[in-house]
């Protein structure tokens, strides 16, 4: 595995290193899933095998550095996304986009096939050691998956999400496949870490979710077509999660959809908090939580991709002010907001020296590792939850779409933290809700501390990184011995 510095050291599994591979790994165009591809990309080269990145040029550009061992090993291969109308200039990911704006980002994706199929062409030329011997890529990717398949290279499914979410999926498709999607709204009933039932989604969630996997828009494909089209073309499906973590639902689930499963290990970052770039720009988060006293404050943070709307984010930063905890808000600015708009009339000049808000980018492991975060308010997506359990918090949830509520309720029932109580028809929440799901978690109480010890068990599990670099070594060996049947 990879020492420090990113150098190739021994790994626990010897066989790994006795062939190099050529791995292709294509992640979808968002940021959740690009910094997971990277991660993986540099665990496979500090094994000592050759890896191609796959992306658009303002994405890759965009990714923290390689550490210089392990360069030489990572090719970043740009592939420029095509324009299309409706589109903002320079917007490549999920991230510099309103969410309307997501399905015609992925139609503007799928011209991405031909000079996807013009790469792996030429990479086929050069013959042995160049030609790839695996396609790694998401459940998007349909067309770059027959690609592969035309041209005799073996390709599998990366999916950035925990098993207990396709039991019930798997059932579900059972009586309506094509339908059913990762988080499809058909799956009303989820399985937890233990394999007891979960909670039942909310109905707004179960419609919204059945809008977005089923629904044929700009690029004439649904999320859920996408999703089978892929899977029929793939050898198995690896996803990013362990045996420690999820024991129950991974030894009932060998196979997904007829395909293997195979676990490639959470993919924690490293806790110094050195893979995000600008650095510059939480200049002054970290003096400010030195000045708070220990496990006081809420971190507020619910990602790049879907803002809440001007409403809800006023009804979150009053509940913030009326939990009367510290907090610190990694706040997305809502489409269409002007400056002076986005927070409610005379909110700073009230929490002025309580409560600080960050609309740049923050170094979101650095305040996650600070020993005076209490809490971690997030949206549950599976790489911000990876991260807040690596450290031990306790969860305030507040999911938005897609399979973040499935991750909230997984989270929920394994007592890490609490969700925000939502209107069950629209989703929609008001500051009394937020208050109560705050104090809920903050308050120093049993509540409390049962939150606390559960969310520390997880993170012996997510911060073992010889767990994790076994989860790779077998992952690793899963390619490897495939290559030479």
């Amino acid at each position: 595995m990879a020492g420090a510095d990113g150098a190739v050291v021994s790994s626990s599994s010897s066989s790994s290193r006795q062939w190099e591979m050529h791995v292709v790994i294509f992640p979808w165009l968002a940021f959740g899933h690009l910094l997971p591809g990277l991660e993986l990309a540099q665990r496979l080269a500090s094994r000592g095998h050759r890896v191609s990145l796959v992306s658009t040029p303002r994405n890759l550009a965009r990714l923290p550095p390689v550490p210089p061992a392990l360069a030489p090993r990572v090719d970043l291969v740009a592939l420029p996304l095509p324009r299309l109308d409706g589109l903002p200039d320079g917007a490549e990911s999920t991230n510099d986009l309103p969410s309307a704006a997501f399905e015609l980002h992925r139609k503007a994706f799928d011209g991405l096939a031909a000079p996807f199929s013009a790469f792996l062409d030429a990479a086929c030329a050069q013959g042995p050691g160049s030609r790839p011997d695996w396609v790694l890529l998401d459940n998007f990717h349909h067309w770059a998956a027959a690609a592969a398949v035309d041209r005799k290279v073996p390709c599998a499914m990366l999916l950035h999400l925990p098993a207990t979410i396709f039991a019930a999926l798997a059932d579900a498709a059972q009586t309506r496949p094509e339908l059913a999607g990762p988080g499809d709204g058909q799956q009303q009933h989820e399985a937890t870490g233990d394999g007891q039932p979960a909670a039942e989604a909310p109905r707004f969630e179960a419609e919204q979710n059945r809008n977005l996997y089923s629904t044929e828009g700009a690029s004439g494909i649904s999320v859920g077509q996408r999703f089978f089209l892929t899977m029929r073309c793939c050898s198995f499906v690896g996803l990013r999660t362990c045996a420690e973590l999820e024991p129950e639902a991974l030894s009932r689930l060998p196979t997904l959809f007829g395909k293997p499963l195979v676990p490639f290990g959470l993919l924690p970052p490293s806790p110094d908090g050195a893979r995000a770039a600008g650095k510059d720009a939480g200049d002054a988060i970290v003096p400010w939580l030195d000045a708070q006293p220990a496990e006081a404050v809420v971190y507020v943070a619910l990602g790049s991709e879907v803002p809440l709307s001007i409403e809800l984010v006023h009804e979150l930063a009053l509940g913030l002010e009326l939990a009367g905890f510290p907090f610190l808000w990694a706040l997305r600015k809502p489409a269409g907001a002007g400056d002076a708009d986005i927070l409610p009339p005379g909110f700073e000049e009230r929490t002025r020296g309580r409560g600080l808000v960050a609309m740049g980018w923050v170094p979101q492991i650095s305040i996650l590792a600070h020993g005076a975060v209490g809490a971690f308010l997030t949206h549950c997506g599976w790489n911000s939850t990876i991260e807040g359990l690596l450290f031990g918090r306790p969860l305030i949830m507040l999911p938005i779409h897609g399979d973040q509520g499935s991750n909230a309720r997984l989270m929920e029932e394994r007592q890490i933290g609490v969700q925000v109580p939502r209107d069950e028809e629209d989703g929609s929440f008001d500051r009394h809700a937020v208050a109560r799901a705050v104090r809920a978690v903050m308050s120093k109480d049993e509540s409390r501390e049962t939150f606390v010890a559960n969310a520390k068990k997880l993170r012996e599990i997510v911060a073992d990184r010889t767990c994790q670099e076994r989860c790779i070594d077998e992952f690793v060996e899963r390619l490897r011995s495939s290559c030479i049947e």
